[in-house]
């Protein structure tokens, strides 16, 4: 993002969000990837090491952290909810509504959005006009990245227009939402974009913004290792810039939907949260997808801005050490409501204001056997 210091890819409208509220420069996941960073945020307490992070034999989960949402998790959707808000859910994650996993519990309202990656949305394979080998190198055959693609493809072959990509339906249906739901006294509405996510496969004028008249391969999901064993100078180039164009394209639709709330009046009663779950390596340190060993600034450096509707805290940047789990806390004391248990979050807007809130002296990341730990001098994986 510009307001983070990008220069090359453009997000007009994030960075334009960034100058209305309070911007956090050090915000880290404490648990990766993609469930555990929503289940602290949901949930309010950490993972790593003690929250069903190791399956016991007699779990379904194989992968660690991969865990549902339990019966016994006190979610703050349920704790506003039965504090009389009204809860909504809208999203294109598809591990969240996976069998069993539970993350649209307490919410009054919930919207998937299908076919995101391995989402088994569409059962027949991609269509005979669609070449899968434009779609891979021939390393990638046979591979995680190879299935991926394929299901992808299948899933995303009805697409006419922009407004079919997963991220424009996403703010679309939160903009639907906002429109029914005027009459809401409070409400509580979790919006959840799995782009910029991999498979990195934009309408292709957001490609030619960074990579015009390119004629090769289309590498939009990676095999985990290092990228030159496998992509030429060219290819890993442009898979970079559809990164770049999947970014600029949630920017385009984010601004849209910031724009809804603003016309609707939203903006003026509304506590406005916007942050991401973790970044993705693109051939840095010689990695490129999220693999645990690569827990660099490329994965673990995450952007979080809190916008307050009165404008307390607009444009302070705040360089402590804050986890996305900190939202727990700080939305519940935004809105008055007290947690139902004690939790592991901590309530960071006093660091916005100057009335106190955590220091820490170092910040830690859990992912698969990996673990990260950062002070202000070092980073230790």
């Amino acid at each position: 993002l510009g307001c983070y210091g990008n220069d090359w890819i453009q997000t007009p409208n994030f960075d334009s969000f960034a100058k209305e509220r309070a911007l956090f420069e050090r915000c880290h996941p404490e648990s990766l990837p993609t469930i555990p960073v929503r289940r602290t945020i949901l949930t309010g307490n950490r993972l790593f090491p003690f929250r069903d992070w190791n399956p016991t034999a007699g779990d379904t989960v194989t992968t660690p952290g991969w865990a549902p949402m339990r019966e016994t998790d006190i979610c703050i959707s349920e704790i506003l909810l039965g504090a009389g808000f009204r809860t909504a859910f809208i999203s294109d994650v598809y591990q969240m509504f996976k069998p069993s996993m539970n993350f649209h519990r307490s919410f009054k309202e919930w919207r998937y959005i299908r076919g995101q990656e391995f989402d088994q949305y569409r059962s027949a394979a991609p269509p005979d006009h669609i070449d899968v080998d434009h779609f891979l190198t021939p390393q990638m055959q046979g591979t995680y990245s190879h299935t991926k693609i394929l299901q992808y493809l299948s899933n995303t072959a009805f697409r006419k227009s922009e407004e079919d990509y997963f991220a424009p339906m996403v703010f679309t249906e939160s903009m639907r939402w906002l429109e029914e739901n005027q009459d809401a006294e409070r409400f509580f509405l979790w919006v959840d974009c799995f782009d910029p996510h991999e498979p990195w496969d934009p309408p292709q004028h957001y490609r030619d913004l960074y990579n015009p008249g390119y004629q090769g391969k289309e590498i939009i999901a990676c095999t985990v290792g290092d990228p030159s064993d496998y992509l030429t100078d060219e290819e890993l180039n442009h898979t970079r810039a559809l990164y770049a164009a999947e970014v600029t394209m949630v920017d385009k639709w984010f601004g849209k939907f910031i724009d809804k709330c603003r016309s609707l009046g939203v903006l003026d009663n509304s506590l406005v949260v916007m942050v991401s779950d973790h970044g993705h390596p693109l051939g840095e340190h010689g990695i490129i997808h999220k693999h645990p060993s690569a827990l660099y600034p490329t994965l673990v450096d995450c952007p979080m801005m809190i916008r307050h509707p009165e404008g307390v805290g607009a444009g302070k940047r705040i360089s402590e050490f804050v986890y996305q789990h900190d939202l727990f806390m700080t939305m519940l004391n935004q809105t008055g409501v007290e947690p139902l248990e004690p939790v592991d979050s901590e309530d960071i807007w006093p660091l916005v204001i100057g009335e106190g809130g955590p220091r820490r002296e170092f910040v830690t990341c859990g992912m698969g056997r990996f673990v990260w730990v950062k002070d202000d001098r070092y980073s230790y994986i």
